[in-house]
């Protein structure tokens, strides 16, 4: 059930309750793509940095360890030691993502795996049980991204046929008996009349959720950002919107303030990797020379476990030697980071504040980035 708690203009601060505990939002699903977060951070680690879904993928856990055995464990909760709510995505962007190893047809896509080369089928049906074997809280119907860019003939067929795969993902739910919460995935490029159309579409459809898909594939934000303005009116204001695979800390204020619920991105855990890391003032790249011998934690006003035990130039020093501690902290600071700025945020459109703390996050950030540039 979704119940919106409060609103501000477009923003809007809700819970979605679910068989795995209730989702508070907006909120930020930390991404585990095979069922672990890059960087040698646990489930527990997730738990206690604020993480409330834990988001895996259907392609990769298809091939590596295979469903089977998931769904033998237990499920994805029982298999990666993760009590919460989980969220499965479809594989379609992964699938449609490998180019050349792959060929779409009416019934699914033929593909390669990545990993062994063998030839591999996906469709509707398959994707739906595979995910149903997973376990997932959440599963997203099997969809075709298209490119970007990409014509308005190929655009419209490619929605065509999204529109027909979702309504085979419905009836194979029923057939396998599957009470997961479904959502539907619109797309339609950047051409505001196709989105809008498939919106109005899948909204008839009636399902427990709805994804925003095939944006932060190569168009500019502000692109992104007129999308979001002219479909987000066109899906319910009843059901949850998820916008998949964004982005940035500005990115989640600009699209809350659009009436989006749920966000995923591999930036927060990627970026630490490498050493770049989110503030309450703005961006920072520990690798820089001035952090050699700076005592302060990467944010003083973060209670994260980096910065509550270790200083900037002991990570850059554990990057420089290259100690997979410093993947470890540097994660984990970025993940709380986004977690606690969804809280922030949902706390800001309870107390009616959130356009003031929109503007002033947009602003501190932009100016720290532009000094330290």
């Amino acid at each position: 059930m979704y119940t919106v708690l409060s609103t501000q203009n477009q923003a809007k601060r809700a819970t979605l309750t679910t068989p795995h505990g209730i989702i508070e939002t907006p909120c930020f699903m930390n991404v585990a793509t095979i069922a672990a977060i890059k960087g040698a951070v646990s489930s527990q680690d997730l738990k206690e940095i604020g993480c409330q879904v834990a988001l895996c993928n259907t392609y990769h856990l298809h091939l590596r360890p295979g469903e089977s055995v998931v769904r033998d464990f237990g499920g994805l909760g029982s298999f990666m030691a993760w009590d919460g709510p989980t969220l499965t995505d479809s594989g379609g962007f992964q699938v449609f993502s490998l180019g050349a190893l792959r060929k779409i047809k009416e019934e699914g896509v033929y593909f390669s795996s990545h990993i062994d080369g063998r030839k591999i089928f996906m469709g509707p049906e398959e994707s739906m049980s595979i995910q149903h074997a997973l376990g997932a809280t959440i599963v997203m119907a099997f969809d075709e991204c298209p490119p970007n860019p990409a014509e308005r003939k190929y655009i419209i067929d490619s929605v065509d046929r999204t529109t027909r795969w979702l309504n085979r993902c419905i009836d194979h739910m029923k057939v396998i008996g599957s009470d997961q919460l479904l959502f539907a995935i619109n797309q339609g490029g950047i051409y505001e009349d196709i989105r809008i159309e498939h919106a109005q579409r899948i909204t008839e459809m009636d399902l427990p959720g709805y994804a925003i898909g095939g944006l932060a594939v190569g168009e500019t934000h502000e692109e992104m950002y007129r999308i979001l303005d002219c479909v987000v009116p066109h899906l319910p204001k009843n059901k949850p919107t998820y916008l998949m695979g964004v982005g940035t800390p500005e990115n989640l204020l600009e699209a809350v303030s659009r009436g989006v619920d749920f966000f995923d991105c591999v930036l927060p855990a990627r970026n630490g990797r490498h050493g770049h890391v989110y503030t309450s003032q703005g961006k920072l790249n520990l690798m820089n020379a001035r952090f050699e011998r700076d005592d302060a934690p990467i944010d003083a006003a973060c209670g994260c476990p980096a910065c509550k035990h270790h200083t900037r130039a002991y990570i850059r020093h554990l990057f420089k030697a290259k100690e997979m501690l410093a993947l470890r902290l540097c994660v984990l600071h970025n993940l709380y980071f986004y977690n606690h700025l969804m809280a922030d945020i949902r706390q800001a459109i309870d107390s009616g504040t959130f356009d003031r703390f929109k503007s002033k996050c947009l602003s501190e950030w932009a100016n720290y980035t532009a000094h330290y540039r």
